[in-house]
């Protein structure tokens, strides 16, 4: 885990594959309770509370907030839309279109926590949007620069794979399997901060193996 930023209100750090935001399975370890305990460790009150959340498997960077107001803040960012998301996410479909603006509408089926594409008409439906460019391309792929204008579970793998251009390494939805977590990294963040509203901007490079031939690994 690495601390990119750090004030009394907030922390941004860089969440790893592997860790989930939070969990409450006894005995696994999670970004929640790893920062609770770095932050005891400095001497600090260890108050966190979670404002987004990254999939086990994807890793990137994300913020935290230090106090419940400062939550609500960041919160009310994320529903107005103005707080702004940006992925890499690696494909091995070579005909996929180079951009696109993708909407869909999606239903989470608790039983399986996978989810899926329905008809608008759907009354459990929500509304799913993001947009993509390609930056790059070697051998049999592509890699997406991806703007979520939306939150939903699974977004950006199901709104990919349901094309059939499943993320690299993402055996659930399809994809083809590499025996390493997603090609998927959240890799800028920009929110205005809760105390002084300042505009916050904050990126990472993905550590991923899958993205050490793409031209962001350098």
């Amino acid at each position: 885990m690495e601390i990119i930023y750090e004030d009394d209100s907030i922390l941004v750090c860089h969440k790893p594959a592997g860790i989930a935001t939070q969990t409450r399975k006894i005995g696994e370890k999670d970004m929640e309770s790893e920062l609770l305990t770095y932050l005891k460790d400095k001497g600090q009150k260890p108050e966190i509370h979670v404002v987004h959340r990254l999939d086990q498997p994807v890793e990137g960077v994300m913020v935290f907030a230090k106090t419940k107001d400062v939550a609500a803040n960041l919160s009310k960012q994320i529903s107005a839309r103005t707080f702004k998301k940006r992925y890499y996410a690696i494909i091995t479909r070579e005909s996929f279109p180079e951009e696109g603006h993708l909407i869909d509408y999606l239903v989470k089926d608790n039983r399986t926590n996978l989810s899926k594409v329905v008809k608008p008409e759907d009354p459990r439906a929500k509304k799913a949007e993001l947009e993509y460019h390609t930056i790059d391309k070697w051998d049999d792929r592509k890699l997406l620069d991806i703007e979520l204008f939306t939150g939903r579970h699974h977004q950006i793998r199901i709104q990919l794979a349901s094309r059939t251009a499943p993320i690299l390494g993402d055996v659930k939805y399809g994809g083809v399997t590499t025996g390493r977590n997603l090609a998927l990294c959240s890799w800028y963040i920009s929110f205005k901060h809760p105390v002084t509203g300042e505009v916050m901007e904050f990126t990472t490079k993905p550590e991923g193996e899958d993205f050490i031939d793409s031209k962001i690994a350098n």
